[in-house]
């Protein structure tokens, strides 16, 4: 130390510290680092110093250099324990109470005794429209410090929670909840149960089918939570099951009650094709259509209206299946038994088709009330009648009573007997031989029915309706609604039968046919119709013709086809059975073998006249000679070549 260095005191501890600091720093940084770097920190230490360092030992290390006291760790655990018990300790998604302590325009200030206060959108609070400092809320932390480092609160996540919590509980006990109908969705509604959106379906919102969803918004109404999903915390509510717990206790009540022919006021409350379910007080009923009115009716819509309230009886019930029959028509007495007078065998009565079997119609005199017209009592024409053509139903005709069972509830009805009956005077109106036009009624494969006039008719059989053409269906001759001439053959009034025909109205052609269609003439003629056995052919006159198979071959090897003119020769002859066979191979066949006769008879002839005039010349010679021979060589040369210029 030099002499004109000044001793300062407080300089020299507050120098001293800091080398004492940082020898110590140094100290400590030695325990870590390599002993050779300890020796040179140590070495390089003056002894002076240390015992500089020694002098100051009463200097207060923990104040720092603003005069500020260090904690000791027990202290620092002390006061941080102090500090954290004046804040409520809290978790994120944790409910809890707050106070507000400020309101804005657009939120709201909530203490709930945290390091900071939190913000609360106003609009959470629209359902308290007194809202003001010093209330009371239940918010729910949904964020201790967000990016911001703000406390994220909301009322509107508390109270879905604790919704959710009462709407699982309401779910197990069965309790009845109420709640406000928001809005309409795809399939049903939105309802707000104790502030949080549940799902009412369309089908959960009254036992009877709904189709305008709009009429409910709004509305305050009663329901049970049906299901819960604890994934998505969603609920499905209905109305509907509250109105059938009403309705089964009514229906429990009303069985207990019930009898058979009690009488009971009902309202219909749906219809269909087979009857009519009525709401009897809670409980279900079916009307019958067959029990709705003693008349016949297509539709129980035609007796009945939706809502319509009306009394009926009690058929019969069954309390295990709780279904019950209802009867409409057993309120009045049956007609059968209070029939009108002027309904007896012989009254001309008026009635409507009610309906149409294949054997006759019924028709309906009164509601309950029907007689059956059969088939046979139509008309006095004995020609097949379809019930189902002649009848329409609704239709009204008039008939007389032939038969009347009060009884048995039956009744038969005559429309034929209205008038007098034709065929009393048959004989002196339709005689044999006389000649009449009528209608065309019927066709079947045999023949056809032709209608004089009502009540009258009979029957042309196929063969009677052409001379010369034969037909495999009479349609191909007439049709059903044309007119024609026919003659009549025969009257059996017993039967109720006429045979008619039609080509007995000119005279048979076939007896002067014969001399001009003898066997072996050849005519020409068009093939018609063809098929396997042969071939119908058209011949002059109108005549018709049959040509076997084997007999339309052709000289070329080909058959005659269809719609081909060419020529036929006549093979066979009936007029008894009308019946022509015609060949057109044969005539080829025939002018084949006639060449060849005819050459037969030539080349036999030639050998006739060679014979003789071989004996000529043998007579003339005596005695045969070489020369003889040459000259009978020659002459029989001669003959030969003659023979093959022919």
């Amino acid at each position: 130390m030099s002499e004109n260095n000044i001793v300062n005191p407080n300089a020299d501890a507050q120098e001293t510290a800091p080398v004492a600091e940082i020898t110590a720093t140094e100290a400590s940084a030695a325990t870590t680092n390599e002993p050779v770097v300890e020796a040179s920190v140590t070495e390089s230490i003056p002894e002076p110093v240390a015992e500089t360092v020694a002098a100051h030992d009463d200097f207060d290390w923990s104040i720092d250099k603003r005069n500020v006291s260090h904690y000791s760790p027990e202290e620092k655990e002390k006061y941080h324990k102090v500090y954290d018990d004046t804040f409520v300790q809290i978790e994120d998604g944790e409910i809890v109470n707050g106070t507000v302590v400020a309101l804005t325009k657009t939120d709201v200030v909530i203490n709930i005794g945290f390091k900071s206060d939190g913000l609360v959108s106003l609009n959470e609070f629209r359902d308290i429209p007194t809202l003001k400092v010093g209330d009371t809320v239940e918010v729910m932390v949904v964020e201790k410090e967000d990016r911001n480092g703000h406390l994220f609160l909301s009322r509107k996540s508390a109270r879905i929670y604790r919704a959710w919590e009462r709407i699982v509980e309401v779910h197990k006990t069965g309790e009845v909840v109420t709640g406000v109908v928001t809005s309409k969705t795809k399939g049903g509604l939105i309802v707000d149960v104790f502030g949080m959106e549940t799902f009412l379906p369309g089908s959960q919102i009254d036992v009877k089918p709904v189709t305008d969803y709009d009429q409910f918004v709004g509305k305050t109404m009663e329901f049970k939570v049906v299901k819960i999903n604890e994934t998505i915390k969603n609920a499905v509510v209905s109305h509907k099951a509250l109105i059938e717990s009403d309705i089964e206790a009514q229906r429990a009540e009303i069985m207990s009650k019930l009898e058979k022919g009690q009488v009971l006021e009902g309202t219909v409350k749906n219809i269909t094709d087979f009857g009519a379910f009525m709401d009897l007080g809670g409980l279900d009923g079916l009307l019958y259509i067959t029990d709705i009115s003693w008349g016949r009716i297509s539709h129980p819509g035609e007796v009945l209206k939706m809502d319509q309230k009306l009394n009926v009886v009690v058929l019969d019930f069954d309390d295990d299946k709780k279904r019950i029959s209802l009867g409409l028509k057993q309120l009045t007495p049956h007609p059968w038994d209070v029939l009108p007078e002027w309904i007896h065998e012989g009254a001309v009565v008026k009635g409507k088709v009610v309906n149409i079997e294949d054997y006759g119609a019924f028709l309906e005199i009164q509601p309950g009330v029907e007689g059956l017209v059969h088939v046979s009592e139509i008309t006095w024409a004995n020609t097949p009648i379809n019930a189902k053509e002649y009848f329409k139903l609704n239709d009204e005709h008039e008939a007389k009573v032939v038969t009347l069972d009060k009884d048995s509830r039956k009744m038969s009805l005559s429309i034929k007997q209205l008038t007098e009956d034709p065929w009393s005077s048959i004989e002196t109106k339709y005689p044999e031989g006389s000649k009449h036009s009528g209608l065309v009624k019927n066709i079947t494969n045999y023949g056809v029915f032709v209608e004089l006039e009502p009540g009258i008719g009979g029957m042309i059989h196929i063969s009677d309706l052409s001379w010369l053409k034969r037909f495999n269906h009479p349609s191909e001759y007439t049709k059903v609604g044309e007119h024609i001439d026919v003659v009549i053959l025969g009257v059996d009034k017993e039967n109720r039968k006429l045979q008619l025909g039609h080509k007995q109205l000119e005279e048979d052609p076939w007896n002067a046919l014969q001399d001009t269609f003898t066997v072996g003439t050849i005519h020409e003629g068009t093939v018609v119709r063809k098929d396997d056995k042969g071939a119908v052919v058209q011949l002059p006159y109108g005549l018709e013709g049959f040509a076997p198979a084997r007999h339309l071959s052709k000289e070329d090897g080909k058959t005659v086809s269809a719609d081909e003119t060419t020529q036929f020769m006549v093979i066979e002859f009936d007029r008894n059975e009308k019946r022509i066979v015609l060949s057109h191979t044969r005539i080829w066949e025939q002018a084949q073998a006639e060449v060849k006769e005819a050459a037969k008879k030539e080349a036999k002839a030639e050998a006739e006249v060679t014979k003789k005039a071989v004996k000529n010349v043998q007579a003339k010679v005596e005695k045969a000679t070489l020369g003889d021979l040459g000259a009978l060589a020659e002459i029989k040369e001669k003959l030969k070549q003659e023979e093959n210029k022919k």
